[in-house]
């Protein structure tokens, strides 16, 4: 435990708050005396990983618990392919844990420097019309809740509360393990290629090339575009098995592509745009050229994750996947109209429908359309128009992502949000895990 002093900021740099107390539980025991000591104090807790939400889920003024030394493999049921993971596991640790068992995570998302307990909890996901989220992924788990009670779920145990705790917000309990449903190790061959955007929004969903038969058949689809370019950088990845020949990126054409250009020479123009706002049409110009032209293969992880270093604000929304193409065309125009110099592109991705009651995808499959900025411009205007525009198509905010939607907006888009906030009373009735973001989001 140490005391209070240092300030906690979020990856984004949209988040901050100076902890009361801090403590770095090594065990789920050193967990519940944690929660006990503070419910006994009258403090709130939380619990924090990467600090890659943008917003302020993890924000703890009373308690913060770091979860860093909770970490590893716990248990492995082989027959099943499930693994038993601690909570405070991060996602780039989990493949040399899991790969010498044969197994791997189903999907990814591009980012993978989150723990597993942060990236269920708030809904992180991938890519590709056949697969969840991260959280369609848990098959059980170990929370600590409001009084320091363990409670076990499982397929087998307390299995009704599964819907609920798979994407708990941190608003159930602390994630002390986790257990996933791994798949065999396989490999991605990933072609990324420019295509041309207005043949990929307004060609009939039936055709060939359409965006609707793009998603249809890659197992993992995605695309980019840089506002004031016509050209989506589009990123298809395709499932082979473990066995298969791979042909990685060679060491220095990662270094260019990846670390001098996406990051290096990226963060660069992102700086001077602030300065100078019309260079951006360039700028993205530029980088719609040197980007997404290029084809490999290699084992999943490797392929699902880039590495990003500069550093960005975002908000995203999750929509019918049917409607990505109208909705994203709004979003041109809303640019145009405004005349704003917009430097970061827009990422379109696509997800498959669960029964989560707090997942962005509940009950429909899913097109997530995000949008970022720059760490150093003012988001705001930016993000409420675009998140006007994903309101009028029953959009979901991302639960770690920037939005303005309170508890009564979302009550109405969730059709399990009572059953969730039944669930919380029960578990933490003393709101003990609460913080001013949950008490919007959730109410007190």
């Amino acid at each position: 435990m140490t005391a209070s002093g240092a300030v906690w900021r979020n990856w984004g740099r949209t988040e901050a708050v100076r902890p009361q107390r801090v403590e770095r539980p090594t065990s789920a025991g050193a967990v519940q005396r944690a929660v006990i000591a503070a419910a006994r104090s009258g403090l709130s807790i939380k619990a924090v990983g990467a600090g890659h939400s943008f917003t302020g889920i993890a924000v703890a003024p009373g308690v913060q618990l770091d979860l860093t030394a909770l970490t590893g493999l716990i248990g492995v049921d082989a027959d099943r392919k499930r693994v038993t993971l601690a909570a405070g596991t991060r996602l780039f640790d989990i493949p040399a844990l899991i790969e010498p068992l044969g197994l791997a995570m189903p999907n990814l998302g591009d980012i993978d420097r989150q723990s597993i307990s942060g990236a269920i909890s708030t809904g992180t996901h991938g890519t590709g019309a056949e697969f969840t989220g991260i959280a369609g992924q848990v098959r059980g788990a170990v929370i600590v809740t409001g009084d320091g009670s363990l409670l076990r779920i499982s397929d087998t145990e307390n299995a009704e509360l599964l819907p609920a705790v798979a994407l708990g917000l941190g608003a159930l309990g602390i994630l002390v393990e986790v257990t996933l449903q791994c798949v065999d190790c396989f490999a991605l061959h990933a072609r990324e290629r420019p295509i041309p955007l207005d043949g990929l929004l307004d060609a009939d969903p039936g055709s060939e090339g359409s965006l609707a038969d793009r998603v249809r058949s890659s197992d993992h689809f995605e695309f980019y575009w840089f506002p004031h370019t016509r050209t989506a950088v589009s990123k298809a990845n395709t499932r082979l098995p473990a066995s298969s020949r791979l042909q990685p990126l060679k060491p220095m054409a990662h270094w260019l592509e990846d670390v001098a250009l996406t990051n290096g020479v990226y963060r660069a123009t992102c700086a001077a745009a602030v300065a100078v706002p019309t260079i951006i049409p360039r700028v993205n110009g530029m980088a719609e050229r040197l980007m997404g032209n290029r084809e490999f293969t290699d084992r999943s992880h490797r392929v699902f994750a880039t590495r990003r270093t500069v550093r960005f604000r975002e908000m995203e929304y999750a929509i019918p996947a049917e409607a990505v193409p109208d909705a994203l065309r709004d979003v041109m125009k809303l640019i145009d109209d405004r005349g704003w110099r917009i430097s970061f592109p827009i990422e379109v991705r696509f997800a498959r429908g669960d029964d989560l009651w707090m997942s962005t995808a509940h009950g429909r499959d899913s097109g997530y359309i995000a949008v970022h900025r720059y760490y150093r411009e003012d988001p705001t205007e930016y993000f409420e128009a675009v998140e006007r525009i994903m309101l009028g198509y029953e959009g979901r905010p991302h639960w770690g992502k920037m939005h303005t939607r309170q508890s009564d907006d979302l009550r109405a888009m969730y059709p399990r949000f009572d059953d969730f906030l039944a669930v919380r009373d029960r578990l933490d009735p003393q709101r003990v895990f609460a913080n001013p973001y949950l008490n919007r989001v959730l109410g007190e």
